[in-house]
């Protein structure tokens, strides 16, 4: 291999271009090739011809050598995108970068600012493209070539792993402006300066929760989640009901961070199952609906995050999560088809409310007319393991609540991924977390076309409703305004009615972060944050000091017991010493008596 460049060189447009050719080749496999696919001009086409080419080549080669089998994929020479033409993506010159888009797609911006178009130099690619390199694990997305703060310099993802800083990025400058209270916060201190700060940064893999959590206390972690097992000893109510630091905690200089996270976790409805599906008439969706709709009101999403969470979730009352556009808080927000607005707050409707709903639907006190025992319903899911009996054992109750016996029927996650995907699963759990900050990003997964098991989308549900379907081709490529606004409400109030989702809940993270730790504001989306931290190597050393002083005083009480556990021996031996160097004595004068004779 002859490389013009073997350590450093600019970044340019035409790595760029070379990248985003690289999401079209079967070689590399993209999941967002089909997206994508539809977007920019021409890369479902030079898909094609990067499928042709390869065909082309394994027939060369297996003639050429003679062989029953033509050569794996792993096996072909290197592939030189740059000799292939793609119309959606030119280097103007080595600074400007020209993507064509078909149609309007406002969403593709925040595509841009993730992993799948991250710059790629052609010369990386053929020198892990050489024969051997992929056997011996010498490949790209294990010793990624970038322009980044961070260099990866240590990679054992069993052990740890080191990020270094980059000798040759170009240094950015920390913000001078922020969310309000950001600059009360001290996050705006560092304003103007140039980042990164940090010259080295260590991720250590801690097989246990419980050493990584003392190491933590000890200061040899600078942050660290808050698990189960360290709930309570990090976490207490306020006074007012949120969450706050224990006494220890804040005695350390410990800080809470919390954030709603940008996901959702709901329990899904077949569309295509004759049950919990509509069905084929009008009189079976009537009946389907109310069916979920009382399976709604009885399913406790609060209790289930008190049990299982810890309280670190909400309550979701439609498909788009908080912090999201189009998000709607307070009175305007809440589920009228699962809560009660009482005093301004909403209160989940009472089991009586369900079981009316149940009657109505033909399954009076929860009996299928048809077999005139209770009505069972099938919950796919994964897992099955001990930790898994006690959530498993909860559904249960849930349903029961309404005389409807569960069904859970739980596999490993391969199989679990098939029979949603081939739309085999009656009820199910799943989430979804955001890619970008745009509402199209949950709302398209109850998209009509998106269908699952019809055209492998993201609908898993496989929901399907025409005016649902019209309002999100409206909405997908509005920008943020009132029309936009409103018309995610009549989705959501949509969807609420429809019921193909459960709206379960959104989780609540807990962050605790050491006072030496600087710059950290949460942000589920973004995966760049490290550049922007900083860290007090001066406060960590001393706290680390104070927090593990040599504990002496078990040493004297060591020697104590063991003192106290060899006297006694001690003792004995002695006496026993005695007692012989009596009887060696006696036995002498005894001898000395008789002359030695007996």
């Amino acid at each position: 291999l002859q490389c013009e460049q073997q350590g450093t060189r600019e970044l340019t447009a035409h790595d760029y271009v070379y990248e985003i050719k690289r999401l079209a080749s079967s070689r590399i496999v993209s999941p967002i090739l089909g997206h994508m696919g539809d977007y920019v001009e021409g890369l479902g086409d030079l898909s094609k011809t990067l499928q042709e080419h390869d065909k082309a080549l394994k027939e060369k080669i297996q003639k050429e050598t003679g062989s029953a089998f033509p050569p794996a994929t792993a096996d072909l020479p290197w592939l030189d995108l740059r000799e292939f033409d793609l119309p959606g993506a030119k280097a103007l010159d080595d600074h400007t970068l020209e993507i064509r888009v078909n149609g309007k797609y406002p969403q593709f911006i925040y595509w841009l600012a993730m992993p799948f178009f991250a710059p790629i130099p052609w010369e990386a690619d053929a020198f892990y493209s050489q024969k051997g390199f992929i056997e011996n694990n010498l490949v790209l997305d294990w010793w990624p070539v970038g322009t980044g703060a961070y260099m990866l310099t240590e990679n054992d993802p069993n052990s740890r792993m080191v990020l270094s800083r980059n000798p040759n990025h170009r240094g950015e400058p920390y913000p001078s402006e922020g969310e309000p209270g950001d600059k009360a916060k001290g996050l705006l201190a560092d304003a103007g300066k140039t980042m990164p700060f940090i010259d080295r940064v260590v991720f250590t893999r801690e097989k246990e929760g419980i050493p990584y959590w003392n190491k933590f206390l000890q200061g040899y972690y600078d942050t660290s989640g808050v698990s189960a097992d360290t709930f309570d000893q990090a976490i207490r109510a306020s006074a007012d009901g949120d969450a706050a630091l224990t006494p220890d905690m804040a005695e350390k200089g410990i800080r809470l961070e919390t954030s709603l996270s940008t996901s959702m976790f709901y329990l899904g409805f077949n569309w295509l199952d004759p049950v919990v599906g509509p069905g084929s008439s009008a009189e079976e969706a009537r009946r389907a609906k109310l069916l979920r709709q009382a399976i709604a009101i009885a399913m406790d999403w609060e209790e289930f995050s008190q049990i299982f969470t810890n309280g670190r979730a909400v309550p979701a009352h439609g498909p788009v999560p908080p912090g999201l556009f189009g998000y709607e808080e307070g009175e305007a927000g809440y589920n009228t088809q699962v809560y009660n607005l009482v005093d301004g707050k909403p209160v989940r409707k009472p089991v009586e409310d369900a079981l009316a709903l149940l009657k109505q639907a033909g399954y009076d006190n929860g009996i299928d007319p048809k077999t005139g025992q209770p009505l069972t319903l099938a919950l796919d899911t994964t897992g099955g393991g001990p930790g898994d009996k006690a959530r498993f054992d909860w559904y249960r109750k849930q349903f029961a609540k309404l005389n409807i016996q569960l069904d859970i029927r739980a596999t490993d996650w391969n199989r679990f991924q098939e029979k949603i995907r081939k739309g085999n699963a009656q009820i199910f759990f799943l989430g979804w977390n955001a890619d970008y900050p745009d509402p199209e990003n949950f709302l398209f997964l109850l998209y009509g076309p998106n269908s699952r098991a019809k055209t492998a989308g993201e609908n898993a549900s496989n929901y399907s409703n025409a005016q649902y379907d019209a309002m999100f081709e409206r909405m997908k490529t509005m920008p943020n305004n009132e029309e936009r606004a409103a018309i995610i409400s009549q989705m959501t109030d949509l969807v609420q009615d429809d019921v193909p989702w459960l709206f379960a809940f959104v989780p609540q993270q807990f962050g605790l972060i050491h006072e030496w730790y600087g710059n950290v504001k949460p942000n589920d989306l973004a995966r760049n944050s490290i550049k922007y931290k900083t860290i007090d190597t001066a406060k960590r050393d001393q706290a680390r000091k104070e927090w593990n002083q040599p504990e002496w005083w078990p040493i004297p009480v060591l020697l104590l017991a063991l003192a106290l556990f060899i006297w006694p021996a001690w003792a004995a031996w002695k006496r026993r010493e005695q007692a012989m160097g009596i009887r060696e004595d006696l036995a002498a004068t005894v001898a000395n008596r008789t002359g030695g004779k007996r």
